[in-house]
């Protein structure tokens, strides 16, 4: 069965740049399209990036409010999903969650089967 968790989050300046991780053990993450979410306080959930599966075209999409900034990617030999988040602003404050399965529809991940616990980003001076 497939595990996963999410890591990197922290307290940064706006303008400063993270790395989340989305770590997965029991099932090669390359087999599953990957999304990230995040959810600020009280607002609704909301997708960033989704990327299909590799053994699918691997294409990665993004909301268009994290465009340009953010980038998704696979490392295989680590069965991890990176977001990295450059140029962070103040509004990218939420809980980032990682969740596999299911199919990406543009940015968003439908239907996905297993999720982590979520990591903290805040953005502040």
């Amino acid at each position: 069965q497939l595990r996963i968790v999410e890591s990197g989050g922290g307290l940064v300046q706006p303008g400063g740049s993270l790395r989340l991780s989305c770590a997965a053990s029991g099932v090669s993450l390359d087999y599953y399209a990957v999304g990230w979410f995040r959810q600020a306080p009280g607002k609704e959930r909301e997708g960033v990036s989704c990327i299909q599966s590799s053994v699918n075209d691997g294409r990665a999409y993004y909301a268009d409010s994290v465009k340009g900034r953010f980038t998704i990617s696979r490392d295989s030999a680590n069965n991890t999903v990176y977001l990295e988040m450059n140029s962070l602003k103040p509004e990218d404050t939420a809980v980032y969650y990682c969740a596999a399965d299911g199919y990406c529809s543009g940015y968003v991940l439908f239907r996905a089967d297993y999720r982590g616990q979520g990591t903290q980003v805040t953005i502040s001076s």
